[in-house]
């Protein structure tokens, strides 16, 4: 790249220092160069011989001019297909001044409250939505999607559920048959590794095999129900409850948000839990996501509930101040204990469906309720008219016809008129209409299906078709929230007030180690709000979606020239997600060679607590392996540990380079000695931002790892999520890749699918590859390059005041360091906390705090923030230090200062 081309191209945009800056940066550091620094800080072992051939750079312009190729390919249909997908509209305030503001979408996850309260308001009024709409007394701050909730409801059933009354342990689950198959295929996925049988029954079947009988066996610990169900049918539920009850076991219920506001809430039948998801309350399809899904639970299951929750405290004046109150990151804590891997939520989407129920209120809910339902009985007249039979008894949105013959030629008719719809089964359509549904849409439908039908002749038939026992008595929406935004005015400044009390990129920068809070930039963001991208069913047949596909496919290509891996799938929605779809790539190779003995998960005792959570829902045996004293794997221990356990030995989770901040020297070893005890090497990429055109990992050694999108390739973390977290594989591990039609059994090569979307969040992934083709191969490499730079000339500047506590063999770190400031809490009382609450007055957001050493700070300012912030940075750090000293002189007393 030359000069002129760094200068005015969009690498330069992107990475903070300019050329003289990273000069006087690099003698400050006592470094040569930056290709210097990098030979003193990466193992010449793992350095990679080729530079990266990802083709031409392409200019912001150009990559914008592609990625529109890419969505003229989709064609955009109306798609009445349903499934848990639907056309909603999001309100232009919203769009504008939420998914599409950087105040919003470049904030990290509110762990530190006083610069997250319009974050953590936000999500307490998506937790008051929820826990309302459904009668359940709390709510989470959201889940990754409608079917990894429901998989977390089933097995947090099994946690809170009774014992039996002969005392033996209870491993069976009813789910009812009318769930929707890609949530059903995600439950099924979870319950395999960990000994939970699944049985699947119809409410239709009146026979022993029924979900009313197989409800009163005592075996069962808990059931999911459908309400209303993927059919459409809306069935009262009470029954099945009481009689899950009545053994103690627990009942969870997935249910649609829009229907709820009609119909009688789950809690208020009994259910004991409830989920779903948030996405047609004003956030678009995606092909499939991101979108919130939710979870509510009754008040005595709290403590059981995977995931965030924001709570309501006092601060020291005893003023009102929302914090992260339940189960943050609870996975660090209780690691191979844990009960979930949940690292992330879905924040900004939660944000933008609890702002839709701002905006619109109880009755602009209910009014959209009704007229989809209205709709949808005139839909069912018409049909009725034409001669065909609907199954459904009761409805709201959806309906099932039957079809017979003619099921193949109506699809095609239909289609044909713009207009997609759900082949259930050869005999069977299913119809979902929703609140972009309009009177032409349903003539067409109906002219599709062979009438010439008028909507104004069919509206006196608009009866109600949902069970007059069923409609909703309970209030709805009743906190002033949901009353008091009714212009737009208000609501825009409402909206203003929340961004203007958090700390989001667009103010400072985010030093946090792991987390890379680097640039997202505008370009990026741009495509995806596209309607081609944004307003695409994810089962919408595959010739609609080719530019899906087609961009899909390129961004595949180009993470394989990056990481050295053969495959990569994009279906985890988040980071410990990949690990858990990759680990059960490890669980599923082995066992397809007759290894079933093979369990056991190596973690060395430095990694991210996903790591142990995701190997114990994978159904693996932790084994914790030591790290020595200067912060590296501990040789010797693992060899012992290899040894001990060669025979079961399934896999090794290494985090690369360290969660210490160092490229540990004997990697290569490393992979060598596991791969000689027939494990697999599973290389955690939360670091991967440090190696991306230095050095691959699929060529030294790895056989399976994930990239964390939302991190080293742009995707913005929206207040603690979205997130991508797809997986790469060598090609031996290939076939064992989580397939969307799979049923969670691993007796086949593919494993069950690890989230609900063919994709997972395939509405984001334009944003990882607008980042590749602008940065290019070695715009990619310098970046990696300045990344070291700038966590190398921190730890340098900072050493004298805080020591760094980890350094390589050269005495570099990696693309992050951490200080240790642990001294002080001795040497006067100022803790790590009053560090990082110091840090908020001087206008940045702390460092992590206590991870993965207690009481340190890990500090990761990514390539692309300038020296200009870096020193500001650097100085405010230097400047409480000093104020540490005047504590430490008894100039000030540590509780009258303003570390306190």
């Amino acid at each position: 790249m030359s000069q002129s081309q760094y200068d005015q191209g969009f690498v330069r945009r992107h990475i903070g220092p300019s050329e003289s800056d990273q000069q006087a940066m690099l003698k400050t550091i006592g470094a040569a160069s930056l290709e210097a620094l990098v030979a003193e800080t990466l193992p010449a072992a793992i350095r990679q011989k080729q530079p990266l051939d990802l083709g031409k750079t392409l200019s912001e312009t150009e990559t914008l001019e592609r990625l529109r190729g890419y969505a003229q390919q989709n064609r955009l249909l109306t798609s009445l297909i349903g499934q848990g997908y639907y056309g909603t509209i999001t309100p232009g305030v919203i769009q504008r001044t939420i998914l599409e503001n950087p105040a919003w979408y470049t904030a990290y996850t509110p762990y530190q409250p006083e610069i997250s309260q319009g974050r953590l308001e936000a999500l307490l009024n998506f937790q008051t939505m929820i826990a309302d709409i459904c009668g359940l007394d709390i709510a989470n701050a959201s889940l990754l999607d409608e079917g990894t909730a429901a998989s977390e409801a089933m097995l947090m059933a099994e946690r809170v559920a009774k014992p039996d009354s002969d005392g033996k342990p209870r491993t069976h689950f009813l789910v009812d048959s009318d769930v929707h198959p890609q949530t059903l295929a995600v439950v099924r996925t979870r319950a395999e590794p960990l000994g939970v049988t699944v049985v699947v029954a119809s409410a239709d079947d009146p026979s022993a095999k029924g979900l009313a009988a197989l409800a009163k066996d005592k075996q069962f610990y808990g059931i999911l129900l459908a309400y209303p169900g993927s059919s459409g049918e809306v069935r009262d539920i009470r029954d099945l409850i009481k009689t899950i009850h009545s053994h103690g076991g627990i009942a969870a219920v997935v249910c649609d948000l829009l229907a709820l506001t009609l119909l009688e809430a789950p809690g208020v039948l009994g259910a004991d839990i409830a989920v779903g998801s948030a996405q047609r309350f004003g956030v678009p399809m995606l092909f499939g996501g991101p979108h919130a899904g939710f979870m509510a639970c009754r008040e005595d299951y709290k403590r059981n509930m995977p995931g965030r929750l924001v709570g309501m405290s006092i601060d020291q004046r005893g003023a009102p101040a929302l914090r992260l109150a339940l189960q943050t990151r609870e996975q660090h804590i209780r690691r191979e204990k844990a009960t979930s891997n949940i690292c992330t939520a879905q924040v900004l989407l939660a944000v933008m469906a609890s702002m839709y129920a701002v905006y619109h209120g109880p009755e602009g809910l209910t009014e959209i309720a009704s007229r989809v339902h209205r709709q949808t009985a005139i839909l069912v007249a018409g049909l009725a008219k034409l001669g065909f039979k609907i199954k459904n008894q009761h409805y709201f949105d959806t309906v099932t016809v039957e079809t017979g013959s003619k099921t193949d030629s109506i699809m095609t008719a239909v289609r044909n008129l713009g207009i997609n719809l759900r082949k259930i089964s050869p005999t069977q359509i299913g119809i979902s209409l929703d609140e972009t549904t309009t009177a032409d849409i349903l003539e067409r439908v109906w002219q599709g299906f062979g009438g010439n039908l008028k909507f104004r002749d069919l509206q006196s038939a608009a009866t109600n078709h949902l069970p007059a026992s069923l409609l909703r008595q309970s209030s709805l929406l009743a906190h002033q929230i949901f009353h008091q935004y009714r212009s737009e005015t208000e609501m825009l400044r409402y909206i203003r007030k929340l961004s203007d009390r958090d700390l989001a990129l667009d103010r400072a920068m985010i030093p946090l180690g792991s987390c890379t809070m680097k640039l997202n930039a505008t370009t990026e963001m741009v495509p995806v709000t596209w309607p081609e991208f944004a307003n695409l069913h994810p089962f919408c047949p595959p010739d609609q979606a080719a530019g899906y596909w087609a961009m899909i496919g390129d961004l595949g290509e180009r993470l394989k020239t990056i990481t050295g891996y053969d495959a990569i799938t994009f279906q985890p929605n988040s980071g410990a997600q990949g690990e858990y779809a990759g680990l059960l790539a490890i669980r599923a190779y082995h066992r397809s060679r007759g290894d079933h003995d093979r369990v056991v998960c190596l973690i060395p005792a430095s990694a991210h607590g996903t790591n142990p959570a995701s190997a114990q829902l994978a159904g693996m045996e932790v084994v914790v392996v030591g790290c020595d004293s200067h912060g590296n794997v501990d040789l010797a221990d693992l060899t012992a540990k290899t040894q001990q356990h060669s025979a079961r030995l399934a896999a090794i989770m290494i985090t690369y380079p360290s969660t210490h901040g160092v490229f540990e020297e004997q990697i290569v070893e490393i992979c060598q000695l596991i791969h000689k005890h027939g494990g697999q090497v599973y290389l955690d990429g939360a670091n991967m931002n440090a190696q991306v055109g230095l050095a691959r990992p699929g060529d030294y050694g790895a056989d399976v790892g994930h990239l964390n999108l939302h991190k080293t390739f742009c995707i913005p973390h929206g207040g603690g999520g979205p997130g991508v977290g797809p997986i790469g594989v060598k090609s031996h591990l290939a076939p064992f890749f989580p397939s969307v039609n799979g049923g969670g059994d691993s007796s086949g090569d593919a494993v069950g699918p690890v989230s609900a979307a063919p994709f997972g969040s395939a509405g984001i992934l334009v944003i990882p590859l607008a980042y590749i083709m602008m940065m290019g191969g070695e715009g990619l490499a310098r970046a990696t390059e300045v990344a070291i730079l700038n966590a190398n000339y921190i730890a340098t500047r900072l050493n004298s005041y805080y020591p760094v506590l980890y350094r390589g063999k050269n005495g570099r770190v990696a693309h992050e360091c951490i200080l240790d400031p642990r001294g002080f809490k001795d040497s006067c009382g100022v803790t790590v906390d009053d560090i990082a609450k110091r840090l908020i007055d001087y206008g940045f957001h702390a460092p992590t705090m206590s991870f993965p050493v207690p009481g340190t700070l890990m500090i990761e300012p990514t390539e692309s923030e300038s020296k200009y912030e870096l020193d500001r940075f650097i100085d405010a750090m230097i400047a409480i230090r000093e104020e540490i000293r005047r504590v430490e002189t008894k100039i000030w007393s540590s509780d009258n200062s303003p570390l306190r």
